[in-house]
């Protein structure tokens, strides 16, 4: 990066050009474009000025550079929407016709005027001010260049599921070397648990285990199992990851799954697997279809390792599989791109207690699944927990803790309405003179063949949906009594069921709050969620270069959506691994070295951990993204942004409160 000169800049006699969009009737419905661009053409510096439909179309961009060329521009400023929609796509065209895109800049008139603003004159005269202080901005701006750096051609993948399946294969498929990580004994996520899958009900193993196969023979994937990302430092395309993998204490090259450690544990604890409804031993197999396909020795529930107390499991063990002298390993690896793929949880029924979560026999639709599949606690027969009769009537509730903005969760939780529907169908096909009753606010099947599934339901006997809420789920004797409301016909409604099942709310998993902090991603999304940089334009990329996000870690996803987004984000990281080199945007913090004291006060205060301190501040420019926090903070000024400098800021509220008129007071914003 060249030294800083502004003076060598501004010495230029500026040659600004100023184009004004119309971006159909968003921004002309409000604005007088044509006056806007008329009154630029007068302001000082500017050259040339004009208005046009569309200037990110194909026409619009060739207008710009023709007017480049014939004018001599030395300055850009496209008065149109926000800059994170298309000041890439303006830079790229004055780059063409060899004008340094950062001389380039975007006025915000759309979502900063037009959008806001009632039709009239105070409506222009704001957009001629806002594009009045855009061209101060760029009269002071140095042309940059980009910063390149090489980087690492390896994946990190966080989490197991269908997502980080997908995503761990499809960038293993591109010939890059991928790392999976995943918390529990076994790839496979909650995919793994279901039954069925809606609406072409195929087998949730049949479809799922050869993927997880694949991954486990996979020559360029690396599958960590019992293992958490602990940290990770660096920046894109080269981060050094610090990976904390627990014991198995079984070795799974040795392990022949004869099963004789478990049947001699003494231990019996709720599996996991099973939501509760089952039991396993300290040493167990997840289920059958386990990737990694060994036993694994859980140490908290264990009477004792070390000291080894119990020691039954290694004594039958005729392989020799089980080592006690196993340890935790670090593990520790340098990345070019990191994809996040975390999964969901269910929200806790013991946040609902007016619906009994505590009674055996109401129970949440992983629970339900379970029962359901052919290898599950039951091999599939419908009973109930309690007593192990099968039901007669089930009341599904959907909705329990969703769209609950006064209670519990805001949001809808997307894939209720069609595992419910699912849930009632399979019900039916276990127990024929069963009666399936179903709770509801309204339908959201927007998926692909998911209406056509949601009648077919409807239409089967002895299902019937009701719309409405639960008021109150309570035990009766041996029935669970179910007090609601026909939204409908306004009735009361007092159900007797056998069971109940809770569509619980999807949520983020635990840990996805420290992870979020661990890989320094600025904020995670108003439920929790990790949030993506742009909701349309970048919807699987963090505002963290090279670290992206997919399926249920971003919000509720079906399988499907997951699987969509683990490719998407695989593409994204391909398309970053096979670059030759990166690059990042210059316009970044910078440090006076002269100024500086090395008080330290910016470093803390950067989320994107981009300054180190030593006798005087310094910034990695591959980190930094120009945030300015550290320029506010800063008490001695010694830090600056290029391409923001004081100075220019200056000028640019001097361009904002100049011939301040009337009509410029009495904006007002629309609703306001």
């Amino acid at each position: 990066m060249p030294p800083r000169n502004p003076e060598r800049i501004r010495a230029q006699k500026p040659r600004i050009g100023v184009f004004v969009c119309h971006c159909g009737h968003n921004i002309a419905g409000v604005v007088d474009v044509k006056r806007v661009a008329e009154q630029l053409s007068k302001y000082p510096g500017v050259v040339y000025a004009t208005d046009y439909e569309y200037m990110c179309s194909d026409p619009g961009q060739e207008l710009l550079k023709k007017a480049i060329r014939e004018h001599r521009l030395n300055g850009v400023v496209v008065a149109a929407c926000s800059p994170s929609m298309h000041e890439a796509t303006f830079r790229r065209a004055a780059g063409e016709v060899d004008l340094n895109p950062y001389l380039v800049e975007c006025a915000n008139i759309r979502e900063h005027c037009s959008w806001v603003h009632d039709p009239g004159e105070a409506a222009t005269q704001k957009a001629i001010t806002i594009t009045r202080t855009m061209v101060e901005k760029v009269k002071g701006n140095m042309p940059l260049e980009p910063v390149e750096v090489s980087h690492k051609e390896k994946c990190l993948v966080v989490g197991g599921g269908i997502a980080g399946i997908q995503a761990a294969l499809d960038v293993a498929e591109a010939g890059y070397e991928v790392i999976l990580v995943e918390k529990s004994p076994t790839i496979g996520g909650h995919m793994a648990q279901l039954s069925e899958t809606f609406p072409t009900l195929d087998c949730s193993q049949c479809i799922l285990t050869p993927k997880m196969v694949e991954v486990e023979r996979h020559p360029k994937i690396r599958l960590l199992v019992n293992s958490e990302v602990e940290e990770i430092s660096g920046f894109i395309g080269n981060y050094r990851v610090r990976i904390r993998k627990k014991p198995s204490y079984v070795d799974p090259d040795l392990c022949n799954l004869c099963g004789e450690c478990e049947k001699v544990c003494p231990v019996r604890v709720p599996n996991e697997f099973d939501r509760g409804l089952s039991e396993r031993g300290a040493i167990y197999i997840p289920f059958p279809q386990a990737v990694p396909s060994t036993y694994t020795l859980d140490e908290e529930t264990c009477l004792g390792i070390k000291p080894l107390i119990c020691g039954k499991c290694a004594e039958v063990c005729e392989p020799g599989a089980i080592d006690f002298d196993m340890s935790e390993e670090i593990i520790e690896e340098e990345v070019g791109a990191v994809i996040l793929a975390t999964g969901y949880d269910l929200y806790e029924t013991k946040a609902l207690p007016e619906y009994s979560p505590d009674d055996p026999d109401v129970i949440d639709p992983l629970q339900f699944e379970r029962l359901l599949s052919a290898t599950g606690p039951t091999r599939g027969e419908i009973r109930r927990p309690s007593d192990g009769k099968v039901p007669k009537t089930v009341v599904f509730i959907k909705c329990a803790g969703s769209r609950d903005p006064e209670l519990h969760k805001p949001y809808c939780s997307a894939i209720c309405c069609m595992y419910t529907a699912k849930h009632a169908l399979l019900y039916k096909h276990a127990v024929p003179d069963g009666r399936a009753i179903v709770f509801y606010i309204d339908i959201r099947a927007p998926g692909k063949g998911y209406e056509e599934f949601i009648h077919r339901v409807m239409e089967e006997d002895r299902v019937l949906y009701i719309r409405g809420k639960v008021a109150k789920v309570f035990r009766e004797g041996d029935k669970l009594i179910v007090w609601g409301v026909d939204t409908l016909s306004g009735q009361r409604v007092e159900v007797e069921a056998d069971l109940v099942v809770l569509a619980m709310a999807v949520v983020p998993p635990k840990g996805v709050e420290d992870l979020a902090r661990t890989l320094r991603l600025s904020c995670l999304d108003e439920n929790g969620f990790l949030k993506e940089a742009h909701p349309k334009l970048r919807p699987l990329e963090t505002l963290a270069g090279g670290i992206f996000i997919a399926g249920a870690a971003q919000g509720p996803k079906d399988i499907p959506q997951a699987v969509t987004q683990g490719s998407g984000a695989a593409a994204k990281a391909i398309a970053l691994l096979s670059a030759p080199t990166l690059t990042h945007s210059p316009e970044v913090a910078e440090v006076d070295e002269e100024l500086c004291s090395g008080c330290r006060v910016c470093a803390p205060l950067c989320p994107y951990g981009a300054i180190t301190v030593e006798e005087t501040a310094q910034v990695n420019e591959l980190l930094c993204e120009g945030c300015g926090t550290c320029v506010a903070a800063c008490p001695s000024g010694a830090l600056s942004l290029r391409n923001l400098e004081d100075s220019q800021v200056e000028s640019m509220v001097e361009a904002a409160l100049a011939e301040l008129s009337p009509a410029r007071e009495a904006v007002e914003v629309k609703g306001g």
